[in-house]
């Protein structure tokens, strides 16, 4: 990774015209253009004021090529840094910007308290699986449907022990949920995707954990979701 990302720096954002720049590379990367999807820099200035975070990733110029921004929540007495959201610039990507960012943003909650962090991805992206799971080594603890409530956001609840960051991926503890997939994406068709969706959220609902995703080196066009039943 060192490598990849020289040349890059992570902090968090300073002053009004790297919290516009973070704003605009948002919608970018996302395509949104409605004004009900921006972040606001004012926000941003908030969050950096008070246990939040708000984080740019910065190229030798002193571009912005990365973004990432969240804040802290309590659940069941347990303080955690919530991740909203990470933006890699399409230019940028392939060069471990993400995990750069997350690393920063899991320095500044440290320096606010907390000792795990949360976020949510869709479990059907698998490349994103592969990287919360398999690369950062966060754990499923929760299956979200329609999380935004807008008929296609199913997600994963993700946390992270900072202070165990590392590679994710563990020995089932319980049979494995299967299911096709392409390059990018599991369960595509329609059929496929209710039944991976009902045995997602049954294994949730059994107690399991979320620890990885592999391909099946038995079946090249088959993806495995390894889950476990120790992690808290």
């Amino acid at each position: 990774m060192a490598d990849a990302t020289r040349g890059i720096v992570a902090r968090d954002l300073a002053g009004l015209a790297e919290r516009t720049a973070a704003s605009a590379l948002y919608r970018s990367v996302f395509g949104y253009e409605g004004p009900e999807h921006a972040v606001s820099p004012r926000l941003l200035a908030a969050l950096g004021e008070n246990a939040g975070s708000a984080v740019g990733a910065f190229d030798e110029d002193g571009s912005l090529v990365g973004f990432c921004y969240g804040f802290t929540a309590v659940e069941h007495g347990e303080l955690y840094h919530y991740s909203q959201a990470a933006v890699v610039d399409g230019r940028a990507q392939g060069r471990g910007v993400g995990r750069l960012l997350k690393h920063a943003q899991a320095d500044a909650a440290l320096r606010a308290g907390a000792r795990t962090m949360r976020w949510t991805f869709d479990p059907y992206a698998l490349r994103n699986a592969h990287f919360n799971l398999n690369v950062l080594g966060a754990v499923g603890i929760r299956f979200l449907p329609d999380f935004y409530d807008d008929g296609g956001s199913d997600r994963i609840l993700v946390r992270w022990d900072l202070h165990r960051r590392g590679s994710g991926t563990r020995p089932p503890g319980r049979p494995v949920v299967d299911a096709p997939a392409d390059d990018r994406t599991a369960a595509g068709g329609a059929d496929e995707r209710t039944r991976l969706r009902l045995a997602l959220a049954d294994r949730f609902v059994q107690g399991g954990r979320l620890v990885g995703v592999a391909r099946r080196t038995d079946a090249p066009d088959r993806v495995s979701y390894l889950f476990a039943q120790d992690e808290a």
